[in-house]
């Protein structure tokens, strides 16, 4: 069954970095565009990140940008989201998400395996 499984959350302060890792198992997921996104409380979910399967391309949303970085090692069947200078509205259920063939732009609709979230907290 295929499964992914973030980790990596926590408490952190503003300024601080932090970095999620999403590990997938029960299927190879190399073939698939992955995504990082994240529910804040009382807010639907959004995109924060994404990688297209082949690599080329990612897509990072405004809020994020030049802060954030996806990236994912094959071999190990795990996508990573480091992020830094962290502020406290980056506060949120993060969560790791896979789309087979998709793009990197690939709407939330279309992505068929989720985790189960990681909770990150930044205090000002």
């Amino acid at each position: 069954q295929a499964q992914l499984v973030e980790s990596g959350g926590g408490r952190v302060q503003a300024g601080d970095s932090l970095t999620l890792s999403c590990r997938a198992s029960g299927r190879t997921f190399s073939t698939y565009t992955m995504a990082w996104f994240r529910q804040a409380a009382g807010k639907g979910r959004e995109p924060v990140a994404a990688l297209s399967w082949r690599g080329f391309s990612t897509n990072y949303s405004d809020s994020v940008k030049d802060r954030f970085a996806i990236s994912r090692n094959i071999a190990k069947n795990t996508v990573y989201l480091q992020m830094n200078n962290l502020k406290p509205e980056d506060t949120a259920v993060y969560y790791c998400a896979a789309n087979p063939y998709g793009s990197a732009s690939a709407p939330i609709d279309d992505y068929d395996f989720w985790g189960q979230g990681t909770q990150v907290t930044v205090s000002s």
